[in-house]
């Protein structure tokens, strides 16, 4: 296992379980623990994780792993709900990205699609995320409109009054939405309140919102409010969904699309 893959691993071993010994995560990366205590030595000097005498424990009380450490988690079904929204974008029109893995993974979708080879332009992407905005930039028959602001770490988005004033002004056929929470009850959220502030412009601006969102995400709640489940006229996730909670979203008149 590289160091990079380990290091994954263990972070998201820590946003699991709160806390870590070494011991014990050696065993599960079989590793030694020699190999362990360095990585949470250098884990910490990064202020991933917080040290302790004989583990680590996660950073903050409320902790979120920045994209980078991210993309590894549930990639498959991340992929296929990607290409599932993507074909849900007609030629020409425009579309919202916010930021996270699973739009992330949509832009590349929509980047392999023949009928968007070309066009003038063949699709107007408004992204506040820069690592969208720089995958994209290479296609020139996108219209990439990238959103001002003040980039937030964790997620390479752009966010504060800045990205406020350039969504004001525009308006987009359809907004994908990544979340880190979809919930009937408490809707669609994000860890940080600026992001969802940002990302609630851009449901405002547009004529249809999707959230993308694999199962993991689905029934739970995080600090952040979006926007209420009304708000949202599809879902689309993966075959894992609870059908109970599929049910639920769509007697609250969200279309629900299984990829």
């Amino acid at each position: 296992m590289s160091r990079d893959a380990r290091w994954k691993s263990l972070l998201e071993l820590l946003v699991e379980r709160g806390r870590l010994d070494v011991e014990e995560a050696a065993t599960e990366l079989e590793v030694s623990a020699a190999t362990i205590r360095r990585d949470f030595d250098r884990l910490s000097e990064q202020q991933m994780l917080v040290r302790t005498r004989g583990g680590a424990v996660v950073h903050g009380v409320s902790y979120e792993l920045p994209l980078r450490y991210k993309v590894a988690r549930h990639a498959s079904e991340k992929q296929r709900v990607a290409r599932a929204v993507a074909g849900l974008v007609a030629p020409g029109e425009a579309v919202g990205l916010t930021g996270g893995t699973t739009t992330t993974e949509v832009a590349r979708a929509l980047a392999e699609r023949a009928d968007l080879a070309s066009g003038t332009p063949a699709l107007t992407v408004v992204t506040n995320a820069l690592n969208i905005a720089n995958e994209l930039a290479v296609r020139p028959q996108f219209k990439i409109v990238v959103t001002g602001g003040v980039a937030r770490a964790q997620s390479y988005e752009l966010i504060g009054p800045l990205a406020d004033g350039v969504l004001g002004q525009i308006t987009v056929d359809v907004a994908v939405l990544g979340v880190v929470a979809f919930d009937v009850t408490h809707g669609a959220a994000a860890h940080d309140e600026a992001e969802a502030a940002i990302n609630r412009l851009l449901c405002e601006r547009a004529e249809r919102v999707v959230v993308a969102a694999d199962s993991s995400k689905l029934g739970r709640r995080a600090f952040a409010r979006i926007c209420a489940a009304e708000v949202v006229d599809t879902l689309v996730t993966d075959q894992a969904a609870d059908p109970e909670t599929v049910r639920r979203f769509e007697e609250a008149g969200v279309g629900v699309l299984i990829a």
